[in-house]
């Protein structure tokens, strides 16, 4: 008999000491005793009294499971994957089963060092995760043929819709141009695709371009290489065409297929955009996956998402940085060219060495294996009476089944295969890495059992099949070179890429070596036993369009998360398939436009957003459609209520929603959120409140009881899935009960019990977006319980107003409550010290980390500033340590204010210190070496040096080198 979660959680008592909750949280015993007394009261509880508004607090507790120790929680873990079905995953529609090397597994995937990263911004300290990113560019532009790619996007649907917007800005498409889409693109695609497309107000036609163009004027078209029918066609002269009639032209192209097929670029395509998933990133039952995106040149600043560069450091060495930040959407708002924050970083670099290890031919290797299955798969069948609805395919194959479609996917299941039923004639099959020839034989000897052919005939037939190279029938053989850098030559043996993998590592600071103290950002603890589950088969290896029956455990556990986010929230229902906090946003404000546009009120359109407000809300309320009008923010930091007011009687009936942070941007629990909710309602808005700051709310307060009617999360935050450097991201959309029917659909329109209620636009390709990471926070939640995630809460206030209290002096707190308080963030005021000595905030974010620090974040939500979120995993020690730094660096702030140092020749601005820099010879400068290596109480016993000096970021924007330089750039 298996044990059932609701059993397990009747015997979870274990909150006290010993208790997970106890492990994930830092400050304990005296140390909070310690803390609380710097701050003046005598207990945690009269603090969060003190702090967070009565007006908005949640009267009793969560009603949330008892908490499960760590073994009782992965017990109801293996519960959940055993009530999935394995099989061998031959559905296609781009999800593919792959290998991943073990050693990208372990030292990757499961490796604390590249998953708890943050997004590269401080990029002296992230060398070895940009030079992953900048591989995975330099695989992307090689195998699409196309001169610039970015460092990944979301999935292949959303990067489809990407590039469709990217083709309409290109083109100055006006509004009554058309965007084709070809008929051969995947359902998801065409599905993500339409909904960008009615809330922007322009047209979708879909369309058979094997017949030609439709007529009018085109913005673009996308096409699918090889097709949804698995057909491989040249593209060539239709592209050709398309350009004649000043459209631009995107593939979506898979990437295996790219090693033996004519790439996008020589075709002539503009850009090219697809799922580097095959590359060694499992199903993941949907994601998370790094999507790519390439395009030619003349492009690049019209490229959504990141884009990792080269420059030079102080020393003149080759340096990796993100180029062209300047595209990015917190930094343009509403102008933003996209709203994409974070991506997919860790699966990019999964993909990336995985291209590494195997190496040009490796690839092609297993590409061949590829086609050759699937080859071996379709002469079997058509021996068995099948007809092949395609005579040029890779790994694709569409069979005419004469109304047995049915039969053979059963049998097919029978025999542990999945495969796709196109409708009651036809069915498809995708061979993949995995393919084996049992698993060749198998399929073969099922189709022919439901045929009534001979299966022994079918099976010689599939055995001796003739291969002939994948495109020859479509003129469009691959001769070109591709992954000719040397890192995609000499990194073979396993020890050699266990060592490559740790040397990179070594270059960078993640959350197992430091605190990272980024406000906004929450970058806490992520538990080994919350990670452990995501890579385990009965998870990994289930594809997202695998049939309900055999995905039972995955809906369990994906409708338990969302009862727990349901509840701690205070909404009525959540949605998981946003696989970004920005998509949560998008998927959030959507909902409030189609809300209004059911009621009739088409003239909502205005999205009104306060000044402090995060750069994607303005972003992603455009990309649904509305007008941003900005809301100032008053003196001390809150919503200016009288121009708030203003705002809304100048656009009376026209306000659509308010788009709010809570607690505040600034770090601060606004008093009147209340009042600005009540407002926006009467005037016939909805309140969005953005979840960045849940951290601050969890079990104190329920942002859809104070006054929202939707809110994102970011379950890569407050609840505990990694960062991953820059993705995997999940931005969960809960919402009221009016907005319910609002929430994302289905992207392939399947019926199931799960969606048939939710009529929304998708907005990403799986319906559940990046499943494959939600065992993690399923078992933050479990594990914690109502106390331990409210205890969570009750700490990072705690941490946040330690380091504020102490710091305060040296570098003024900007904002603060009515009380005092601050949230669970802080903003340190260096405004007044830059214009007394000229050190910026960037010149402590570089000097700290000659301390072993990754650096605050800089210069938001207010220029000249640093944010400081401590978060409840850090205890009081390494508090103490960051806070030790922080005064050494103001003691030199003051050298500098009184002559000690000038400012270019202070440690300051000369910083962070090379190891070469500290040994070089002629040491010149008016500080010593160990002031420069070993600042304030830093231990020589693991020291940490950054692999470069500061980096010149102009000069890379300068000269935009996005792809890896040659070895001998980095000679001496």
């Amino acid at each position: 008999m298996s044990v059932q979660p609701s059993d397990l959680a009747n015997l979870g008592n274990l909150t006290g000491p010993g208790g997970f909750a106890d492990r994930h949280i830092g400050p304990q015993g005296s140390d909070r005793e310690e803390m609380l007394s710097v701050l003046g009261y005598d207990s945690l509880d009269a603090l969060v009294d003190t702090a967070v508004p009565a007006s908005i607090r949640l009267s009793g507790g969560l009603d949330l499971d008892a908490p499960l120790s760590e073994e009782e929680a992965l017990a109801a873990l293996r519960e959940y994957a055993g009530r999935n079905v394995t099989r061998a995953q031959m559905i296609g529609q781009g999800f593919y089963d792959t290998l991943t090397p073990a050693v990208i597994r372990r030292n990757v995937v499961e490796n604390p060092a590249w998953y708890t990263a943050y997004t590269p911004y401080q990029p002296e300290i992230s060398q070895g995760r940009l030079e992953a990113l900048l591989n995975f560019q330099t695989m992307i532009e090689d195998l699409t043929a196309l001169p610039i790619a970015n460092a990944s996007l979301l999935d292949e649907a959303s990067a489809v819709a990407e590039a469709v917007l990217l083709m309409r800005r290109a083109t100055k498409a006006k509004p009554e141009a058309i965007t084709v889409l070809d008929s051969e693109l995947f359902a998801q695609s065409i599905a993500v695709v339409e909904g960008r497309a009615k809330a922007l107000g322009f047209t979708v036609v879909v369309a058979d371009l094997s017949q030609g163009l439709p007529e009018g004027e085109i913005s673009g078209i996308v096409l699918q290489q090889p097709g949804d029918s698995g057909r491989i066609a040249n593209h060539a002269e239709l592209i050709s065409q398309a350009h004649e009639r000043g459209a631009m032209v995107t593939v979506a192209a898979d990437i295996l297929s790219l090693t033996l097929i004519t790439p996008p670029g020589e075709q002539g395509a503009d850009v090219a955009v697809g799922n580097s998933q095959r590359f060694g990133v499992p199903l993941f039952f949907g994601g998370p996956h790094a999507a790519y995106m390439a395009v030619r040149q003349g492009l690049e600043r019209n490229l959504p998402g990141r884009l990792v560069g080269v420059s030079k450091d102080s020393a003149g060495r080759p340096a990796y940085r993100l180029a062209l930040q300047t595209r990015e959407q917190h930094i343009r708002r509403e102008k933003a060219t996209s709203n994409i924050c974070t991506a997919q970083a860790l699966l990019a670099v999964v993909a990336s060495m995985y291209a590494v290890y195997h190496g040009p031919a490796g690839l092609k290797a297993i590409a061949q294996r590829v086609h050759a299955r699937a080859a071996a798969i379709t002469a079997g069948a058509v021996a068995a009476g099948a007809v092949a609805l395609t005579d040029s395919f890779f790994d694709t194959v569409s069979l005419e089944v004469a109304g047995k479609g049915e039969a053979v996917v059963a049998a097919a299941d029978a025999a542990g295969i999945n495969i796709r039923l196109i409708d009651a004639d036809t069915v498809s099959f995708s061979a993949d890495e995995a393919t084996t020839p049992a698993i060749v034989e198998a399929l073969v000897r099922a189709i022919a059992g439901v045929l009534g052919s001979s299966a022994d005939d079918a099976a010689a037939a599939a055995a001796s099949a003739t291969v002939t190279p994948t495109g020859e029938a479509a003129g469009v053989v691959r001769t070109s070179e591709y992954l000719t850098h040397p890192i995609f030559h000499t990194v073979r043996s396993e020890t050699q890429m266990m060592r490559y993998l740790r040397r990179l590592s070594d270059r960078d600071l993640a959350l197992d070596r430091t605190m990272i103290p980024l406000g906004s950002c929450t970058m806490k603890l992520n538990a080994a036993a919350e990670m452990e589950a995501i890579t385990w088969p009965e998870f990994a290896g289930i594809h997202p369009f695998a049939p309900t029956e055999q995905t039972e455990g995955w809906r369990a556990l994906i409708a338990d998360l969302e009862g727990s986010l349901t509840e701690i929230t205070g909404y009525a229902g959540v949605s998981l398939q946003p696989n970004a906090g920005s998509q949560g946003e998008y998927a959030g404000m959507l909902a409030i436009r189609q809300f209004h546009l059911a009621n009739g009120d088409t003239d909502r359109d205005v999205c009104l957003i306060p000044a402090s407000a995060h750069g994607t809300n303005a972003a992603s309320a455009v990309l649904a459609g509305l007008r941003v009008v900005v809301v100032a923010t008053a003196d001390d930091g809150t919503i200016d209520a009288a121009d708030l007011d203003a705002k809304i009687a100048a656009h009376e009936g026209r306000v659509a929603a308010i788009m709010i942070t809570y607690p505040s941007t600034h770090g601060v629990y606004e008093e009147e959120v209340t009042d600005v909710c009540a407002k926006v309602h009467a005037a016939g808005g909805q309140v969005y409140i953005d979840g960045a700051n849940m951290n601050a709310l969890v079990g104190l307060a329920q942002p859809g009881k104070f006054g929202g009617d939707v809110s994102h999360l970011n379950l890569h935050k407050t609840f505990c899935i990694p960062h991953g450097g820059g993705g995997p991201g999940v931005g969960p959309v809960a919402v009221a009960e009016h907005l319910l029917p609002f929430l994302p659909g289905s992207s392939i329109g399947r019926s199931s019990e799960d969606m048939d209620s939710r009529t929304g636009a998708p907005v990403a390709a799986a319906t559940f977006g990046s499943a494959g990471v939600l065992p993690i926070s399923w078992a933050y939640v479990a594990m914690m319980g109502n106390e331990g995630l409210t205890e969570a809460t009750k700490n990072a206030l705690l941490g946040a107003n330690y380091v504020a209290r102490r710091l305060n002096e040296a570098f003024p707190v900007l904002y603060t409550g009515t009380s005092g308080l601050v949230a669970h963030e802080c903003i340190l005021d260096l405004r007044e010290l830059t214009a007394k000595t000229g050190v910026t905030a960037e010149d402590v974010c570089k000097r700290l980390v000659d301390f072993g620090f990754h650096a605050p974040t800089l210069a938001f939500p207010v220029a000249g500033t640093l944010m400081v979120e401590p978060t409840e995993s850090e205890d009081k020690g390494e508090l103490d340590r960051f806070i030790d730094a922080m005064l050494a660096i103001r003691a030199e702030i003051d050298e500098v204010a009184d002559g000690v140092h000038t400012l270019e020749g202070s440690p300051l601005r000369n910083a962070p210190h090379t190891a070469d820099a500290v040994i070089s010879e002629g040491w010149e400068r008016s500080y010593t070496r160990e002031q420069a290596a070993f600042p304030g109480h830093t231990k020589r016993v693991d020291k940490y040096f950054p692999a470069v000096g500061r980096i010149d970021q102009a000069a890379g924007d300068r000269n935009l080198i996005c792809a890896c330089p040659p070895p001998e750039a980095f000679e001496s």
